[in-house]
């Protein structure tokens, strides 16, 4: 879709209510579901973070959305691919300052040229014990990103046709926190597999945008 026309559908979403928790649990493992409500029931005091599921035109004027590929490092969440995003700090104001500050830290996008057009649901990922609010954002002009040394490996651009696209999505044998080798649903977008939290935040946008089409 070309980005004008985006750009004009995508406020459209502002009064949609959101597809919700069952959207987001279709892309983890059916054997994991229980563990993960089981999960979020019984969390007490977890960290909290926000990340920013960026809409932008590119060049040419294609739709088209930013994700990073996270340094190698001793962590649960190294070289994955995951969206702009991070903990919150004491700077922060609220959860969407802490997102569009992390994607100005991470990617190099400038907050003010952001519209904020929805807060989705949000996440809670057990393994690092963060509560995720992921926002939906769109900014007008085609940003030149700059990627953080520090955490950033790659910049993963993702056109808005591809991910629309059923075949985007492929069950494929990751290595999880939780275990060696594990079968998970996921998006595959220019060769990288986004499964876990990122997908299911993602599916939950992808739900929102079908009902622009």
């Amino acid at each position: 879709m070309n980005f004008r026309e985006f750009e004009k559908r995508i406020v459209k979403i502002k009064k949609m209510a959101l597809p919700g928790e069952d959207i987001q649990l279709a892309m983890i493992p059916k054997n994991r579901i229980q563990h993960q409500l089981q999960a979020i029931k019984t969390m007490t005091n977890p960290k909290r973070a926000a990340v920013l599921v960026l809409f932008y035109p590119s060049l040419e004027m294609k739709t088209r959305f930013v994700l990073i590929l996270r340094k190698t490092y001793r962590g649960i969440h190294s070289a994955q691919v995951s969206l702009p995003g991070g903990k919150v700090e004491l700077e922060d104001n609220s959860l969407q300052d802490t997102a569009l500050r992390e994607a100005q830290e991470e990617v190099g996008v400038n907050p003010e040229k952001i519209e904020i057009i929805k807060q989705l649901t949000e996440v809670y990922i057990p393994p690092s014990d963060f509560f995720v609010q992921p926002f939906v954002g769109i900014t007008s002009q085609t940003p030149t990103f700059i990627p953080d040394d520090i955490e950033v490996d790659a910049i993963i651009e993702v056109d808005l046709e591809k991910f629309m696209d059923d075949n985007c999505i492929e069950i494929r044998n990751v290595s999880a926190s939780y275990s060696p080798v594990i079968e998970v649903p996921g998006f595959v977008f220019n060769d990288h597999m986004v499964w876990g939290a990122t997908a299911m935040m993602l599916n939950e946008v992808r739900e929102l945008l079908k009902k622009l089409y």
